[in-house]
């Protein structure tokens, strides 16, 4: 599925992702769309006492925000694709959606 046939508000959240990425020059980007179509993106943390990825970022963002479930996720990421705990917390909230998208933005899984 190219970037051209991808659902508009799919294509949304991979843009959110990239761009979250590309402004804190983190190692991922994640974005996530709730039941009313809030968008919450996120990088990865990496401190000594914290790590999280960035899809547990934007799940734990949505979820304090008061979302009950997930359309859809996006994950942009340099490397393999989510961690099994990405696709769990997406899970949580019902997500059946998970993009994983290069840095250029090429959608690799869906």
């Amino acid at each position: 599925m190219s970037e051209t046939t991808l659902d508009p508000e799919d294509n949304k959240i991979i843009v959110l992702a990239r761009s979250a990425r590309a402004r804190n020059g983190a190692a991922e980007g994640a974005a996530v769309r709730d039941e009313t179509g809030r968008t919450y993106s996120a990088t990865n943390v990496a401190l000594p006492s914290l790590t999280l990825s960035a899809l547990q970022v934007a799940v734990a963002m949505a979820v304090s925000s008061g979302a009950e479930s997930l359309e859809a996720a996006a994950l942009v990421t340099a490397g393999d694709g989510p961690a099994e705990a990405d696709v769990r917390a997406v899970h949580d909230l019902g997500g059946q959606r998970l993009l994983v998208a290069g840095p250029d933005g090429t959608l690799r899984q869906s």
